[in-house]
């Protein structure tokens, strides 16, 4: 059984986000981000050095445009030539993985924590980690929301502004809060 915080977040097992080592792992996270999101896109690159560094690992022709925003980095991993519109958020307390070619809109928000139902459990900050998977070519669409523990298949196509509760398969597309099906998408 995991004993630290950080052992019981990367366990998926509950644990309490207000811990001196998670919060220095985030501060780690807002410099490297603040860093990046400093520079002028000419000075980027790719994805600058300070993300690079920080992420847990990063394909060739990824960009990251700015303002992005992750909790800890290190949980982040990015295929070849994926796209992170402006204002993306990205909670990685559990593994995201983003499939090569997959591009993600303006303000897309992807969230690993589910925080505990109860109140008491909220204020002691409880929470549980689940991760998220997004397939190779995956098109998501502004402003959507993907919660915990979602994967998304290779192919699909999130429209703007919906809100995945639920895993999406490939090459279908989905629109709404919740989420629902609308089509499939044409194979690639």
């Amino acid at each position: 059984m995991a004993t630290s915080e950080r052992m019981k977040m990367a366990a998926g097992q509950w644990y309490t986000c207000i811990d001196p080592e998670l919060e220095a792992l985030r501060v780690t996270a807002r410099d490297a981000v603040f860093e990046h999101n400093s520079l002028p896109p000419t000075q980027r690159g790719d994805v600058g050095a300070a993300l690079r560094a920080l992420l847990g690992s990063t394909g060739e022709g990824v960009r990251i445009e700015a303002p992005f925003h992750c909790a800890y980095g290190f949980n982040l991993f990015l295929g070849d030539r994926v796209f992170l519109n402006a204002g993306c958020t990205i909670l990685d307390t559990a593994p995201v993985r983003i499939g090569k070619g997959t591009l993600l809109g303006p303000n897309v928000q992807i969230y690993c924590a589910e925080h505990h139902r109860e109140a008491a459990g909220r204020l002691a900050g409880l929470e549980i980690a689940r991760p998220v998977t997004i397939g190779d070519n995956a098109w998501i669409g502004g402003s959507a929301v993907i919660l915990a523990g979602v994967s998304i298949g290779a192919g699909a196509i999130v429209g703007a502004g919906a809100v995945v509760t639920r895993d999406v398969a490939e090459n279908t597309t989905v629109v709404g809060n919740p989420a629902r099906l609308v089509t499939r998408a044409p194979a690639i």
